[in-house]
């Protein structure tokens, strides 16, 4: 059984974890808009991978005895300077979860949840995996430029990354 701490916390991942998917869908909606299709598959695939990362979540509170919660989300940004800016703002946004799954694993430390330290522990592993994935992207964008052929080379790479709905 979760406390009530624990149950909280958990349920204010998984909106911000639902603000994350809308994100990256708004994100894959501008790049549609812009032409930029690679970019585009990758948002959209990306935006299914955190709406699994939410299920993931809420799917733990209910096995484990508690209440999972759905909130109101607010509205994304869907316009950007370009596809570096983009970018930019991605990795500024997984730098936060990372820092939110941190503070849980932290908070069921405190708590002595073990078995909730344990599920975290894919979070964190994928985070890492997140970050390092958009700082990737950036230092591609850093060697072909936003404008022209070099952008139009960029979003065909970054369209063939693999996003998996973990």
């Amino acid at each position: 059984m979760l406390s009530k701490t624990i149950q909280a916390a958990l349920n204010e991942q998984i909106a911000q974890e639902n603000y994350g998917s809308n994100y990256y869908l708004a994100m894959a909606a501008w790049c549609d808009k812009s032409a930029l299709k690679g970019s585009a598959k990758f948002m959209y695939s990306h935006a299914e991978q955190e709406r699994g990362h939410m299920m993931k979540l809420f799917r733990y509170i209910i096995d484990t005895g508690g209440s999972a919660l759905v909130a109101a989300v607010k509205a994304p940004p869907a316009e950007y300077k370009n596809i570096q800016e983009m970018f930019e703002l991605t990795l500024k946004h997984e730098k936060q979860m990372t820092k939110a799954i941190n503070s849980l694993v932290d908070l069921c430390l405190q708590e002595k949840d073990y078995s909730t330290f344990n599920f975290l522990q894919w979070y964190v592993a994928e985070q890492h995996e997140e970050e390092n994935q958009f700082n990737r992207i950036l230092d591609l964008l850093k060697i072909t430029g936003v404008d022209g052929k070099g952008v139009f080379f960029a979003d065909k790479e970054i369209g063939s990354y693999s996003v998996s709905a973990k």
